[in-house]
């Protein structure tokens, strides 16, 4: 099978679903002539014209209230916001508004809307272009939050997403965009709120999102030389969560390691953690781990910032810690 980068999956994703419908308009900054900012729509203008992929201007609730606005009246938007951070604002039209609409008229009114935007950290972006929101909108109902970790999850999540008739938040690590791996040609869709076992293992359990399965799985590869083996899963999808294979896999090795690059305190491993302790106590053999980033912004220095943020090292370490004789280990 061909292998393409994360991108052009997203890319292909799009154009495969545009030519399918032409109800599906794109809109974002400078996502027309220019490509966008990390060139997922470079070329979908001169397919599609000014009508389908619209450049809007630099007004993030501007492109989310239009997005909201044609969803109800029968288009199915993708919109794009340029970073992650300037979701925070739009947040009263994707809170206030996409994720209630449909419940507040009863169910008449659809919105089938995907917010696509680039998250996460590693290119010395700044505090301000950095972060990793996830849990701002897992906390919402109403929302779906989808963050892919690989370019064959990302496109049949992303058709999958585009045909819902739900507003859905698509978190694309800027790190993952230029990763490849197997991706058919042909258009396939993969549901939501599914998790997918990334590697199979006895020794421990990690659960990572994003571009933290990456990291865990090259720190599985690292540990499994010490004789350490691991099993990583990926959510995929946030809300809805998928917890059975997670917990499927806690009764087979008895630890949890949760990790994520949002900072530790208040982030999604902490939710991860409580309905595993509640479904699976029993079958622990100690307290389930978070890993997160440093209680910091993320700092523009590129050594200062792959501080803050784990790393296969810093999960490598951590798995080992974990799994001391119950002698030397002690609470974390």
């Amino acid at each position: 099978m061909r292998r393409i980068t994360y991108r052009e999956a997203v890319r292909e994703a799009i154009t495969t679903e545009m030519r399918r419908d032409k109800s599906i308009i794109m809109l974002g900054e400078d996502i027309g002539h220019h490509g966008g900012a990390f060139a997922v729509s470079k070329g979908l203008f001169d397919e599609f014209g000014p009508s389908r992929i619209i450049d809007t201007p630099i007004s993030e609730s501007s492109i989310v209230g239009a997005a909201i606005g044609s969803s109800i009246t029968g288009l199915r938007p993708i919109a794009e916001i340029m970073y992650s951070d300037f979701t925070l604002v739009a947040m009263d039209q994707i809170v206030n508004q996409a994720a209630k609409i449909r419940y507040m008229f009863g169910g008449k009114a659809k919105l089938p809307l995907v917010i696509r935007t680039p998250g996460g950290g590693g290119r010395s972006n700044a505090a301000q272009h950095s972060q990793s929101l996830e849990v701002y909108f897992a906390h919402v109902p109403g929302l779906k939050v989808v963050m892919p970790s690989t370019a064959y999850d990302v496109k049949g999540l992303l058709i999958s997403s585009i045909r819902d008739d739900n507003p859905i938040v698509f978190i694309e690590h800027k790190l993952i965009y230029l990763t490849e791996d197997s991706v058919p040609e042909e258009a396939y869709t993969l549901p939501l709120g599914v998790s997918d076992v990334k590697r199979r293992g006895n020794d421990i359990t990690i659960v990572a999102l994003s571009f933290m399965v990456q990291k865990a799985l090259a720190a599985a590869a690292m540990l499994a030389g010490e004789g350490i083996d691991c099993e990583v899963i990926d959510p995929r999808t946030i809300r809805p969560l998928d917890i059975d294979p997670i917990i499927r896999s806690i009764k087979k090795t008895g630890s949890l390691l949760v990790i994520h690059e949002a900072c530790t305190f208040g982030g999604f491993g902490g939710e991860i953690a409580a309905q595993v302790t509640h479904a699976a106590f029993d079958y622990l053999d100690a307290p389930v781990e978070r890993l997160g980033a440093l209680e910091t912004p993320i700092p523009y220095n590129r050594k200062l910032e792959q501080y803050v943020i784990p790393d296969e090292n810093k999960i490598a370490a951590r798995v080992k810690q974990m799994l001391e004789p119950a002698e030397t280990a002690s609470f974390r």
